[in-house]
């Protein structure tokens, strides 16, 4: 059979083109042989192109030169690759520098992601919060002896309770907390005469009975215990506790 839809050379391209017609198009023998000559397929080259790579990928391609030109610096500092390492690490903070002022002007522009309005950094905006956060406690507060009183566990052989046992007088004064003073190897306290010793009423509460000063706030209408904290603790730090234990729920004050 003459095989004229193969390739002749130059020479014999009218032919070619000729018998191509009468072969394929006539005879339609193209099952035989080929009458288009299929395409060259470029071999694939090996891994992915960064353009297909995720972003998670390139990244950690990027971590891990920036680790290999770090690691060849510091086993071989030639001038070479110190100064590689040096470039390719720029490139990077240039990287991190452009990431960081799209984030801000992004957050300058969409309020919902500005965590500083709830809770402010700068000097001004963080007094205004502070104050507004204390005027608030203090209403809270106010009114806590409604509701709540305190337990407060000392020891009469305890320096803690020594600092302690004045705080815990004078915040209980100033907003007209009950206070309930458990005495708890027997000894007295000259803050509060009128203490009562321990009879187990720690381990009854959920609390550490080797820890003392302890703090428990009692909930006279839920008939619980919420305790406090350990230790010694300022005026301030008191009083945020007991706010924040009876007027806001986890999660929803940070």
């Amino acid at each position: 059979m003459p095989l004229f839809a193969q390739d002749h050379g130059p020479q014999q391209a009218g032919t070619v083109d000729e018998a191509d017609a009468f072969y394929c198009g006539e005879r339609r023998l193209g099952y035989w042989f080929y009458c288009v000559r299929p395409k060259r397929t470029e071999p694939r080259e090996q891994g992915s192109s960064p353009q297909t790579q995720s972003a998670t990928a390139q990244l950690e391609a990027v971590t891990a030169e920036l680790r290999e030109l770090k690691a060849r610096a510091i086993i071989e500092p030639t001038p070479q690759n110190v100064t590689a390492y040096i470039r390719f690490q720029r490139e990077q903070l240039d990287r991190a520098s452009l990431f960081s002022d799209v984030w801000q002007r992004a957050i300058w522009q969409q309020p919902e992601l500005d965590y500083t309005l709830e809770r402010p950094v700068g000097t001004l905006a963080k007094r205004q919060w502070q104050d507004a956060r204390a005027a608030e406690r203090d209403t809270v507060m106010a009114h806590l002896g409604d509701r709540y009183g305190l337990f407060y566990f000392f020891a009469q052989t305890c320096g803690a309770c020594e600092v302690m046992s004045p705080i815990v007088k004078a915040v209980a004064d100033r907003w007209h907390l009950t206070v309930r003073a458990i005495s708890t190897d027997g000894g007295p306290s000259r803050h509060f005469p009128q203490y009562t010793v321990e009879n187990g009423q720690r381990p009854r509460m959920g609390l550490e009975p080797k820890i003392t000063p302890a703090l428990v706030l009692w909930d006279s209408e839920a008939g619980r215990a919420i305790p406090i904290g350990y230790g010694v603790l300022s005026a301030d730090e008191l009083q945020d506790r007991i706010f924040l234990l009876t007027s806001k729920e986890a999660g929803h004050d940070f």
